[in-house]
């Protein structure tokens, strides 16, 4: 196991990851324990739909998408969004991967990446048995993908 720690972090490398079911973009409540055990996960969380930051990050996974496929990694973005602000940021950025409405905060809360307005820019690795394997505590959008393929590259 690696992995950056926090001291804001709910959770640290080697917890559980906390299990929720949350309105996808995909058009189901997506169930996190239904989708762990067949690739490694990447639960990234943004600010906010179509800001320059969150654009640049989720446009870097989209550039470099094909590499988290040969690394067999599922991505799922999460922000306080509605589904409908999702589907029109996907929609304005072709982005190929499901986005997670957290309108609640309950997603965040449990991961630490809870903020008062915003979700905090976090992104956790989970990996196929449901552990938090990585954490970045903070994400820096113009690194992260590629950051994010080198950590997965060290789980497998």
């Amino acid at each position: 196991m690696f992995g950056i720690g926090s001291a804001q972090a709910a959770v640290k490398v080697g917890d559980e990851a906390p299990d929720f079911t949350a309105p996808a973009t995909d058009g189901t409540n997506l169930h996190l324990k239904s989708v762990i055990g067949t690739s490694p996960i990447v639960l990234y969380f943004y600010p906010k739909d179509n800001t320059p930051g969150c654009t640049k990050e989720a446009c870097g996974i989209r550039d470099s998408f094909g590499a988290f496929r040969n690394l067999n990694a599922t991505v799922y973005g999460v922000s306080y969004d509605s589904i409908d602000s999702h589907k029109k940021f996907i929609a304005d950025h072709q982005l190929p991967f499901v986005l997670i409405s957290d309108s609640d905060h309950k997603i965040a809360k449990a991961y630490g990446a809870d903020g008062l307005v915003f979700a905090k820019r976090m992104t956790f690795i989970i990996d196929k048995s449901g552990k938090i394997a990585w954490i970045d505590p903070s994400v820096d959008p113009s690194k992260h993908s590629q950051e994010l393929q080198d950590a997965l590259k060290k789980l497998r």
